[in-house]
């Protein structure tokens, strides 16, 4: 068995809390297989949301666990980002990943398209790791109706993987499709056509994986993945405790000890507490999941995305909308980051009140979300049964689409360049794997140096304080480095100054200390921003509420039919306004980093 610690936390958990409990796995739980811990979404939002440095969390975590494998999820060519990056790029990650300690890659396409793959599957058998390729599993192979995705295609699969040199095989069943018996038909055809072991892995949407994971079992599958009770269910794994008793006593007995399980799960009851507010939105299991296909993964992210972009209430619509959007894209394989395609585009036509017939059909000029843009020039690869033609007419507006692998095109990154450029903004030496993350998220990664620039490393923090901050007169410590305390103890605070600053007042280990902080929640002049006037083709209005994140032109400019003006962000989607016409650009109201809603005027043409 494998713990896993997907969705609701795996992306939001902090190291403090997973550094608490990790010699308890090093001493109870070292008959598990592997931990995944690492990569996927992990990378980036630890720095985007958390302020930590991702390699330092997995080195952190070896050091307290020595002694159980550790794995983590490749994108393939995609590595731990959400496009294609310079083959050099993908060998670097993955020799700096091996290096720091991860033992299991797993690795997927989110088309289960092998050109994209083999990369990938070379650098981990170069680095001498377990590599374990795996089938995105989409579809229902119970159902003779669906005939895209089949037995017989998932079992050729496996086999290619198997020629390729795969140490074992991997089953992600990122949205909980798999229903059991369809779990006990794939397993068994499988081991009838391969030989070496395989990875069976699954989200619990819809609550019956329980019995996919017991069937797939009874055909001889070799690990599955779980998670402690506490951290179980709906958008992540099977219950670890459980299965764990109903399998007691049986041929796939595990020998695990009762006890030992529920102590630590009680451990991850109290830590849950403090992540209430990242909940996926998703409060029983579903059926509704075999409609929408979304994986567990995604489901609470695209929650929040929809919070962020004022859709909340909406929810039910973005589910729906999801399948719509599959249905028009051809019904793809929806799993990082393809299923951010799918949500990108699902959130985009809800904020925008467009039907599936508008967006195929329809003479209405649409900035499609660049992710959705990018999949269909192919820059992602090649979906099984290839591209819809007419929308993909639609969205790339005379652009002609790549059928090659979108790495081999890339130009290698010059990467002691990219070391030079850093070293010189922050005068100091850079790794490889300073560098290496700076390639895969330059924006990211560069505020993340600013933030910790400023702030030092705060993972030392307590998660409530973290989240939440101090209340007048609590007290916290912090162990800043080996032997070194801090004990900190929150007092009151000052009156606000004119310039909207207020004086904290605390003690630091015993000794009285005050610090000028600004108070974000005064509030100032409340600044209104002009709305585009619907149907003026000279005005130019954000398509979606977010973060200005680039404008491409200046004032006076003459610009050319399809020419890139401004680039948007909510929440990881990032949206590219284009010039439908041509033009002169009289004015600009927007400038990078700053915030807009739905409708603001950003550009005014001549």
């Amino acid at each position: 068995m494998r713990d896993a610690h997907q969705s609701l936390l795996a992306t939001r958990m902090r190291s403090h809390d997973m550094l608490e409990i990790a010699p308890v796995y090093a001493s109870r739980h070292a008959d598990f297989f592997s931990l995944e811990m690492w990569g996927g979404a992990t990378f980036d939002t630890s720095m985007r949301f958390l302020k930590e440095d991702p390699w330092q969390r997995l080195a952190d975590l070896r050091d307290k666990i020595p002694n159980i494998l550790f794995q983590m999820l490749l994108r393939a060519n995609n590595a731990v980002g959400y496009t294609n990056y310079p083959d050099n790029v993908v060998r670097l990650f993955i020799h700096e990943s091996a290096q720091a300690g991860i033992d299991v890659f797993r690795i997927f396409d989110a088309l289960n398209w092998l050109p994209n793959l083999k990369l990938a599957i070379e650098c981990v058998l170069n680095e001498g790791k377990i590599c374990e390729p795996a089938l995105c599993y989409s579809g229902d192979i119970l159902d003779d109706r669906r005939d895209k995705y089949t037995l017989k295609y998932y079992v050729e699969l496996a086999k290619q993987f198997e020629k390729l040199g795969a140490t074992m095989l991997g089953i992600k069943d990122m949205a909980g499709l798999c229903k059991p018996f369809a779990a006990q038909k794939l397993v068994k055809a499988l081991k009838a056509e391969i030989g070496i072991p395989i990875h069976f892995h699954t989200h619990d949407s819809a609550g019956g994986q329980l019995a996919s994971l017991l069937l797939a079992a009874h055909e001889g599958v070799d690990i599955v993945d779980v998670a402690f009770g506490p951290l179980s269910g709906m958008t992540s794994q099977v219950n670890l405790n459980t299965l764990v008793e109903c399998l007691r006593f049986s041929k796939r007995d595990t020998g695990m000890d009762f006890d030992s399980l529920h102590r630590t799960a009680q451990y991850w009851e109290g830590v849950r507490r403090f992540y209430l507010p990242f909940e996926s939105g998703q409060f029983a299991p579903s059926a509704e999941v075999y409609r929408h296909e979304m994986p567990g993964g995604q489901y609470t992210n695209l929650y929040q995305q929809a919070q962020a972009l004022g859709l909340e209430t909406q929810w039910g619509d973005c589910c729906r909308m999801y399948a719509e959007v599959n249905r028009i894209f051809g019904d793809i394989i929806k799993v990082t980051p393809t299923s951010k395609v799918v949500g990108d585009m699902a959130l985009f036509m809800v904020a925008n009140n467009l039907t599936p017939e508008e967006v195929v059909d329809g003479n209405r000029e649409l900035a499609f979300p660049e992710s959705v843009v990018e999949f269909f020039e192919g820059k992602l690869g090649q979906p099984v049964g290839g591209f819809p033609k007419k929308l993909q007419k639609r969205v790339l507006k005379g652009r002609k689409p790549m059928t090659t692998r979108p790495g081999a095109s890339l130009p290698p990154a010059d990467v002691e360049a990219a070391r030079q450029q850093l070293e010189a903004q922050w005068k100091r030496p850079m790794s490889d794997r300073e560098v290496v993350t700076h390639l895969l998220y330059p924006r990211v990664y560069g505020e993340f140096l600013t933030h910790q620039a400023a702030h030092s490393d705060i993972s030392v923090l307590p998660t409530p304080v973290f989240f939440y901050g101090m209340e007048k007169g609590d007290e916290i410590s912090a162990d800043i480095e080996p032997g070194k305390t801090l004990i900190v103890k929150f007092l009151t605070i000052g009156d606000a100054h004119l310039d909207g600053r207020r004086l904290v007042f605390f003690e630091l280990n015993g000794q009285p200390r005050e610090v000028s902080v600004v108070d974000k929640t005064l509030a100032g002049e409340v600044e209104t921003h002009p709305k585009a006037e619907p149907g003026n083709a000279k005005q130019i209005g954000a398509p979606m509420p977010g973060l200005v994140v680039r404008v491409d032109v200046v004032p006076g400019e003459e610009v050319t039919a399809g020419q890139k003006l401004v680039t948007l962000e909510a929440m990881k989607m990032e949206t590219t306004v284009y010039a439908q016409v041509a033009g002169k650009i009289a004015e600009i109201l927007v400038r990078g980093q700053m915030q807009i809603e739905s409708g603001d005027l950003m550009i005014r043409f001549e």
